[in-house]
């Protein structure tokens, strides 16, 4: 006999088998020839995240495929980082300096960057600190940040390969740009919402016609003072011929041209827009088609500059909107004002409306990297799951312009360029006025040098004192070379050089669907570029992790789940089961606090049913030979539990191998607690002192703890450390074989043959108000001499399991006289009532029932036929109300089942 608590603690079991797993260095992988690698990159959070529910299912995904194939006998790293997370990391550390009433500018960059690391000293590690609590088995020893001086020697290495092949060029560019920030964005983080806004309709005078006008309809009235021309769509009759006119800039009062272009749309507003090629990235590339200048008329900060006319200099862009439009009314120039509705960027990190802004840039020339990253996922090399995901990743590639990744911030890879000051004092000097639109500055003229140390002199003119460019690069620039830079590339030593051949390229990545362009396309365009290679086989994308209702969980709405506090509610182990079970090969994930209970209900039913076998093992018995053939087993039920557990193990492994983590789950789960547990464990209670019982008993409870410890590591490992066994953890341990041998689809169909019996007689108990203490006869009528056999065997599994005081068996039996009845495949089921119940009361009563049942069903269908009920309620109600419809059909059919044969007066 052994012994455990009668409760389980998951605080305790956690804190113990994490250190113990630790101290021991299971989670360390090394180069090892004679196994097969499996290696994980995971998504690197940045240092300023705290776990969220996002987080929590990304990593509990990993972590069972981690552990899963750690299990089958591969070479497993889990391979852990942070990442630096510039716009994120500088806004925290600006707030909090803003505390001592400092700026960074008041501290200078390198003080603030000393006040940056500082910081990330202190909290960067928080995330990973909370990633532990989720039991994640990562090679914690390799952990990486994207700003490690090795990682940051790869991003600029990176940088001067691309710069040199021409990859990486700098141009005067329409580009997103944040005003809080005060940096640039990539469309990426440039999210569109829909904001309610107005269209306003601005009269443009023509030039040398009194007073004849075209109206020009606007969004953005404050960018007008910008336009340098104003278009048509040529094919547009209504205005052809105002083609090659000019107008005059109201409040401006300059002259600006009317040109035709297909771009302009004929339906929008009045069919003539606006052309302001330093403001809007549609009117950039009619510019460019055109060969107009871009007028700047912003400063970074969003408000006017010296461009505009003195009135509206040093004005916030929306307090010089209203300006502008009280101007335009107060002469005659506004039309009208209509409420519009348009998609506007926002800034991914403070969510302030972002300003299309023409500037000078740094960017990647993406389709150039494109083709090989496009082909490899075309020709099936690289897949993703779920499947629909290939067509969107194709698409996205399909429309790749320029990259921008320079940053107008201080936390970063700083840019590796330099600029003389002579040099470029001469080259701004020769394109000042009105900015062109070139895309390319030529490096060479604009004696921009590009090198991994400052150089010592210029080229052109040999000025020694060379400055380096202020910015820094894009973050995704640095992670998008993560699963080769974390193994040393490109400065690689021996081992480094054996580490990155053998665990690159690496087998799966993990991650959310947000990212798909951030971060995945980039990596995979990287990994083709530099390594030849691209980084991983297979992409697992899961949903987004939302409320009941829903909604995306977020901080301001309310709504957030905290999965710290979940576990230390329920435990690590429920949390991880319940999350992966609601999830769906892709599918959002829709979570509520009371979900979590069952996984905590599973880990209890773990624990009692390991509990109640550890007390009655007979450890000589646990010990004995276990190297059994199924001929070894005679008992229908011990031969039924191995051939479902078995099967589930296929089922478990297949599920797996394809990505399909709720099926594993739910398999495990319906094993375990509904057969395994409902079933062979209290058929098992009457043989328990048997030999081939306690084998079965163990070999079953044993190896199910082994298919379940990839899911839920902390209970597994703390019930098979009381089991006899062999090996230091469970985390280590074989995954089980799928012994053939021993599923067996006949003896699959006997049992259930008697698992339906016995439930048609609690069934009949129930319906019947039969008090359950009360035992009762039963009579079983089957079809054949095999049937008859059958029943023969197995009546004292139905007599314990269904309390039957006497069981009679035969073929073609007749129905006793007042006799309830259950009607199954080739077997009829008679429990004689007379004596044990009222009949004509009880008859009376499910009588009532089955028409109260029937008139609810009545309303539910007439429910579910309404189409404005099901267009308008939230999907879960309707849901919950088709379940109610199919319960009630069962329901009414059970009643009437039950009901056949009584005739009431």
């Amino acid at each position: 006999m052994i012994t455990i608590p009668p409760r389980y603690n998951p605080k305790q079991s956690e804190e113990k088998w994490y250190q113990f797993w630790e101290e021991n260095n299971f989670f360390h992988a090394e180069v090892d020839s004679k196994r097969k690698p499996y290696c994980i990159v995971i998504p690197p959070p940045n240092i300023t995240g705290i776990l969220h529910m996002g987080h929590a299912l990304n990593n509990t995904v990993q972590d069972i495929l981690i552990r899963f194939r750690r299990m089958q006998g591969y070479a497993t790293l889990w391979m852990p980082g942070t990442d630096h997370a510039g716009i994120a990391t500088q806004n925290v550390v600006e707030k909090e300096i803003a505390h001592e009433g400092l700026r960074r500018q008041d501290l200078g960059r390198e003080k603030f960057l000393e006040r940056t690391w500082l910081w990330k000293e202190k909290y960067g590690s928080t995330i990973i600190t909370q990633l532990k609590k989720l039991g994640c088995s990562c090679d914690w020893q390799r952990t990486r940040f994207t700003m490690d001086e090795q990682y940051s020697l790869a991003v600029t290495e990176v940088f001067i390969r691309l710069a040199e092949r021409g990859l990486i060029y700098k141009a005067n560019y329409i580009i997103n740009w944040c005003p809080r920030c005060q940096t640039a964005l990539s469309d990426e983080e440039s999210a569109h919402k829909e904001v309610k806004g107005n269209l306003y309709y601005i009269k443009y005078p023509l030039k040398d016609s009194g007073m004849d006008y075209i109206v020009v309809a606007t969004t953005r009235p404050e960018t007008m003072l910008g336009d340098t021309a104003v278009a048509v769509n040529p094919k547009d009759k209504r205005y052809k011929k105002l083609i090659g006119k000019t107008v005059i800039l109201p409040l401006v009062e300059e002259e600006i041209p009317i040109i035709g272009d297909s771009g302009v749309d004929p339906k929008f507003g009045t069919g003539i827009v606006k052309v302001t090629p330093a403001h809007d990235p549609n009117d950039f590339e009619i510019a460019r088609r055109h060969s107009l200048y871009a007028k700047i008329v912003m400063n970074p900060n969003a408000t006017m500059n010296q461009n505009v006319p003195l009135d509206y200099q040093r004005m916030d862009r929306f307090e010089a909107r209203e300006a502008i439009l009280e101007d335009l009314e107060e002469r005659g120039l506004l039309e009208k004002i209509v409420p519009h509705e348009h998609s506007v960027g926002h800034c991914y990190r403070c969510h302030t409306m972002v300003e299309p802004y023409f500037s000078e840039q740094w960017f990647v020339d993406m389709p150039k990297l494109a083709e090989a990253a496009e082909d490899i996922v075309k020709k099936g090399k690289l897949k993703f799951h779920p499947p629909r995901w290939k067509k969107v990743y194709l698409n996205w590639m399909k429309g790749l312009h320029g990259w921008c990744i320079s940053r107008q911030i201080w936390w970063g890879h700083r840019i590796p360029a330099w600029y003389c000051p002579d040099c470029k004092r001469a080259y701004d000097a020769a394109h000042k006025g009105k900015a062109l639109l070139t895309e390319r500055i030529d490096l060479l003229e604009a004696s921009i040098l590009v090198s991994l140390e400052n150089p010592k002199f210029c080229p052109r003119c040999g000025r020694t004192d060379l400055k380096q460019d202020e910015d820094v690069l894009d973050t995704w620039f640095s992670s998008w070379l993560w699963p080769f830079a974390i193994f040393g590339w490109p400065t690689l030593d021996k081992k480094q050089s054996e580490e990155l051949k053998y665990f690159y390229p690496t087998q799966v990545l993990v991650t959310a669907q947000e990212i798909i362009f951030f971060w995945v396309a980039r990596m995979i365009m990287a990994g083709m570029h530099f390594m030849k290679e691209a980084p991983f086989s297979d992409v697992y994308i899961h949903g987004t992790v939302r409320d009941i209702t829903g909604t995306k969980m977020s901080k301001s709405l309310g709504n957030i789940i905290d999965p710290l506090e979940i576990v230390k509610q329920y435990g690590c182990d429920a949390l991880r089961f319940s999350i992966i079970s609601l999830v769906a090969t892709g599918q959002d994930v829709n979570l509520a606090q009371n979900k979590f209970e069952g996984g905590r209900n599973f880990a209890n039913k773990i624990w009692n049913a390991a509990r109640f076998i550890l007390t009655n093992l007979d450890k000589e018995k646990a010990k004995a030979d276990l190297c059994l053939s199924a001929k070894d087993i005679t008992e229908l039920k011990e031969r039924w539990i191995l051939s479902r557990f078995y099967q589930t193990l296929d089922n478990v492994t297949k599920s797996l191998d394809n990505f399909r983590f709720n099926d594993a789950a739910k398999s495990c789960y319906e094993f375990f607690w509904h057969e395994f547990c409902d079933w062979y464990i209290e058929l098992a209670k009457k043989t328990i002192s048997s030999k081939q019982t306690q084998l079965v008993l163990y070999k079953v409870l044993e190896k199910t703890l082994r298919m379940l410890h990839p899911f839920m590591p902390f209970i597994t490992e703390e019930v098979w450390q009381s089991l006899p066994h062999e090996g230091k953890s469970i985390m280590i341990s074989p995954w089980p074989h799928v012994e053939k041998q021993f599923i067996d689809e006949k003896i699959d169909a006997q049992m259930q043959r008697i698992i339906s019996s016995i439930v048609a007689i609690r069934n009949i108990r129930s319906v019947w108000q039969i008090e359950t203490n009360k035992n009762i006869q039963a009579e079983i009528s089957v079809a054949s001499q095999a049937l008859e056999k059958l029943f023969s065997s197995c009546a004292s599994y139905i007599k314990d399991s269904a309390r039957i005081e006497s069981l009679k068996v035969g073929r073609n039996l007749k129905r006793p006289k007042g006799a309830a009845v259950a009607v199954l495949t080739d077997v009829e089921i008679f429990i004689p009532l007379e004596g044990i119940i009222n009949v004509e009361k009880e008859a009376r009563r499910l009588t009532q029932k089955r028409y109260d049942l029937e008139k609810l069903l009545e309303i539910t269908d007439k429910k579910l036929k309404n189409k404005e009920f099901i267009s308008k309620a939230p999907k879960e109600i309707v849901e919950r109300e088709k379940e109610k419809k199919e319960k009630l059909k069962d329901s009414i059919k059970k009643l009437k089942d039950n009901l056949k044969g009584f005739h009431l007066k």
